[in-house]
């Protein structure tokens, strides 16, 4: 069965907005709602190719785009390459020029919409950031605390609580604070024992391999309303992330870093090969900086995670 190659558009309005439309009964995954797009034709361009759709389907021009996520999907009658593209500009009025109903929602709001199956990780690449910082060895508690206030004040959305050398009661006491300073303003990710998750209900949970490997045979462990993410190095730990219906990961480490000096970076080819595997998003980490994302875009990542290029000093 031939793959059918799918353009889609993640189309983001004001007020951080997303658009999306619904499908006609009659089509393959006929009531559900999409994000915007359409096949691509044989020997067309993957950006023409965004560009007709939106233009016959929504009446607009995208004026500024660059490649979010692929995902390969096989449902028991077609199978799919979804080619999603991020598109935060465009020229004209979105309307659905095919009769088709339209939606501007926020991140949360994407939730409460029937997707089709091979949509759930775009859903998640809609709503991630670019940036994943990572809090920094060797710091006290008012120090954590007062950067994790100045990255949240300058806009950073998404953090990994890491601590590895507290004490379980000192990591926990720190946990209830951070959630304070990132309520309603950044999504905080914690690490630690499972038999935490309740205690921390408005937290997601951010998966050490080797506990990814231990429940990788298993249910996921938290609710889908839960951010649920993996530290990932190799193509097997994507597998397994995937297998456990993980949002995202991280994979690392992408070049040599002071925080694991022995271990042996993927490199910037190698990981390109591993992103092209993975049907989830995928945040390169280790020696990258804010300065790499573009390159990590291209590539196929949902953008850069890091410790010391990220924190703010």
């Amino acid at each position: 069965m031939k793959r059918v190659h799918v353009v889609a558009a993640v189309i983001r309005g004001n007020a951080s907005r997303i658009l999306i439309a619904k499908r006609a009964d009659d089509q393959h995954q006929g009531g559900l709602w999409e994000f915007p797009g359409g096949k691509v034709e044989a020997g067309e361009a993957v950006e023409a190719a965004l560009a007709r759709e939106l233009s016959e389907e929504l009446g607009i021009v995208p004026t500024a785009a660059q490649p979010l996520i692929q995902i390969m999907h096989d449902y028991p009658d077609k199978q799919i390459l979804l080619d999603v593209w991020d598109v935060t500009a465009f020229q004209g009025e979105p309307h659905g020029a095919e009769g088709q109903p339209l939606m501007w929602v926020t991140n949360r709001q994407l939730l409460e919409y029937q997707f089709p199956a091979a949509n759930k990780p775009i859903v998640a690449a809609a709503r991630l950031p670019e940036h994943y910082l990572i809090t920094p060895e060797g710091l006290d508690t008012g120090e954590l605390l007062r950067g994790i206030k100045r990255a949240v004040d300058g806009g950073v959305r998404l953090i990994q609580l890491r601590a590895p050398e507290m004490f379980d009661p000192q990591y926990r006491d720190l946990a209830l604070d951070a959630v304070g300073l990132c309520a309603g303003r950044a999504q905080l990710m914690l690490k630690g024992p499972l038999e935490w998750l309740s205690d921390f209900p408005a937290t997601g949970w951010h998966l050490t391999s080797k506990q990814l490997r231990q429940l990788a045979s298993g249910e996921r462990p938290i609710p889908v309303e839960r951010w649920l993410a993996a530290s990932c190095h190799s193509a097997e730990e994507l597998l397994l992330a995937q297998q456990l219906g993980v949002d995202f990961v991280t994979l690392s480490p992408l070049l040599a870093t002071q925080t694991h000096p022995d271990a042996q970076p993927l490199g910037w080819q190698h990981a390109e090969a591993l992103l092209a595997t993975a049907q989830l998003p995928v945040y390169l980490l280790g020696g990258v900086g804010p300065e790499d994302f573009s390159q990590a875009r291209q590539l196929g990542a949902q953008g850069v995670a890091g410790i010391r290029a990220f924190w703010p000093q």
